[in-house]
């Protein structure tokens, strides 16, 4: 058996594969319309987070994202302060000549979604601390725009949600270092997509002020057109015989998840199925095959793996 590497990044969020089923699609044109945050709940794996990115490449917006951990606070979607920084640069300085503590002001995903301009200059007019955007690819994007995802909100402490209410509700908020305002301008509208999968219960004001969806139960069919997407993207060829073989794996999936659900254990979703088509693929191994009950194993009943 000859193997090959991985064609591509199994987790990278380029957005060029996705699946937009039609509960979610409404959902977004309601979070456009009314301005407010969409907050995707549904199963790990499920294609949560994936989505954000595919909507700003079709669109061609600017893009985003942070990737919340228990340590995340309201402010770091916002802006950092390098204060150790800071102190050293005053201790080396001569003739006590303060620091400009713009120069230590870092932009948060959310500064640069409202206003990429001063984002850029750090609150400033300085071009001396001028600030790289984060995704090189936003030059070839549109301004006004922007997509940012907010990843595994449920993650952080139970008081970063509601932190972030008010610059979500106003587009603006002050960086107290430097009594600098940042406000929107008036031509640009965010899309600010948060994904959570529900470790922790979210505060009823923050889900007050938020558009919610939950994704669709998975299918087989839907199973069948993400992996006909997904090769597509990735300038692979489909065949007959590579539509057979998905709706084969779709089978044992909807399988898998219902022993999964009968052990107690957390039920294989999206990302599994395209981890068992890589692998069936490149490796050539044939579904019912030993091999095949070995990889099943490895990517779809995971019973080490409690309940989520």
């Amino acid at each position: 058996m000859t193997i090959h590497p991985a064609p591509r990044i199994p987790d990278g969020r380029d957005g060029k594969a996705y699946v937009l089923q039609r509960e979610i699609s409404f959902a977004v044109k309601v979070a456009v319309a009314t301005g407010r945050p969409l907050l995707l709940r549904g199963e790990p794996g499920s294609g949560k987070s994936s989505l954000a990115a595919h909507l700003a490449r079709t669109w061609n917006w600017r893009y985003y994202e942070h990737v919340v951990t228990s340590r995340t606070g309201a402010r770091d979607l916002l802006w950092s302060f390098d204060a150790v920084r800071r102190l050293g640069d005053a201790q080396l300085r001569q003739h006590g000549e303060r620091p400009h503590d713009i120069a230590y002001v870092e932009p948060g995903v959310l500064w640069w979604a409202f206003a990429p301009d001063s984002a850029a200059q750090r609150g400033g007019a300085n071009a001396d601390h001028h600030a790289d955007d984060p995704n090189p690819d936003n030059a070839r994007r549109a301004r006004e725009h922007a997509v940012v995802l907010i990843d595994e909100i449920d993650k952080a402490d139970p008081d970063m949600p509601n932190g972030i209410l008010v610059p979500l509700g106003s587009s603006e908020f002050e960086v107290t270092e430097t009594r600098t305002r940042i406000r929107a301008a008036d031509d640009v509208r965010p899309l600010i997509i948060i994904t959570t999968n529900e470790d922790r219960e979210l505060p009823q004001a923050f889900l007050r002020r938020c558009v919610v969806a939950w994704l669709p139960e998975l299918t087989g069919e839907h199973l069948v057109k993400v992996a006909t997407e997904h090769l597509r993207a990735y300038g692979e060829k489909v065949t007959e015989s590579d539509t057979t073989l998905a709706e084969a794996l779709a089978r044992e999936l909807m399988a898998a998840r219902r022993q999964a659900a009968d052990l107690g254990v957390r039920k294989p979703s999206t990302a599994e199925f395209l981890d068992a088509l890589r692998a069936i693929r490149e490796l050539g191994i044939e579904v019912g095959s030993p091999e095949w009950e070995d990889l099943r194993s490895l990517v779809l009943i995971k019973v080490q793996q409690p309940a989520a």
